[in-house]
């Protein structure tokens, strides 16, 4: 079905995208980038963010990916219409925050919005959150360091800062349950935050339900590859290198390789990990 995908993030946080791409796709080889060096993409300017996501898409193909997937919320929302007028004939994919997958699931009709700065002041996710309105309430809430705490907390039993975090935002959100008039359905907006799942789980108690956009952007992902073919040399090449994924960092390696292998474990069977600093 496919070559070589190529997916990338600021950091650690398209993991969960990639984690997800996996189990979609367990033939597939992947390559990621994480701009490490560079992060986070949710508290720098449009101007950076776009120069950055066009070095690493120019560095990926380079590499021969013949599909791409933007594992970052704002890196799509600044960049993915650009990309795809640069690079006509490769299948692009971005991610947004699942707010239409939540609405099937909220019985109180209030959902709670989490993601960075950026994202939420973009004219995609207004346009998503304008086009939802009249089907729920939408409760959206600004995270600002909260992706760089999760960044920061890989290697680290120490997740203290980013429970401070999550309970600083869901309080300034309101109540959180599934009685009326309570927020029961959480959107996890960026890619970093399904990694603090476990401290947002023990302030929010086991009724509210967690949505992150992974399974759905695998399942769209697997689609749009379905419909690519590919030359017989790409096919050839893939059935000697199933599901292997090479890894690479513009900033520290050791972050990156620890947090595969602390939230990939399960996933990876003697991954290769290839690690080195992208000169973009």
């Amino acid at each position: 079905m496919t070559g070589l995908v190529g997916v990338f993030d600021s950091g650690i946080g398209g993991l969960s995208i990639l984690q997800a791409l996996r189990a979609e796709l367990p033939q597939s080889r992947f390559i990621y980038i994480a701009d490490s060096g560079h992060a986070p993409y949710g508290e720098r300017s449009d101007e950076h963010v776009m120069t950055r996501s066009r070095a690493i898409m120019a560095e990926l193909v380079k590499r021969q990916a013949q599909a791409l997937v933007i594992a970052c919320n704002t890196a799509t929302a600044v960049a993915i219409e650009q990309l795809r007028a640069d690079y006509p004939d490769l299948p692009i994919i971005g991610v947004e925050p699942a707010l239409k997958p939540s609405l099937a699931l909220s019985q109180t009709g209030r959902i709670g919005v989490m993601a960075t700065r950026s994202t939420l002041a973009s004219a995609k996710f207004k346009t998503l959150l304008a086009s939802l309105a009249s089907q729920a309430e939408f409760v959206v809430q600004p995270c600002d360091g909260l992706a760089d705490s999760i960044q920061r907390s890989t290697g680290s039993t120490d997740t203290s800062d980013i429970k401070l975090l999550c309970a600083k935002y869901t309080q300034a959100m309101g109540s959180f349950g599934i009685h009326r008039g309570q927020i029961d359905t959480l959107v996890l907006g960026c890619t970093h935050y399904p990694f603090a799942v476990e401290q947002l789980r023990e302030l929010l108690g086991p009724q509210v339900q967690f949505v992150s956009n992974g399974p759905a952007v695998a399942r769209h992902t697997r689609l749009k590859l379905s419909q690519k073919v590919l030359p017989a040399a790409a096919q050839s090449e893939r059935c000697k290198a199933t599901a292997q994924v090479v890894f690479l960092s513009t900033g520290e390696p050791q972050v990156l390789l620890a947090a595969a292998q602390r939230w990939l474990q399960q996933r990876l069977a003697e991954p290769l990990f290839l690690v080195d600093e992208l000169n973009v």
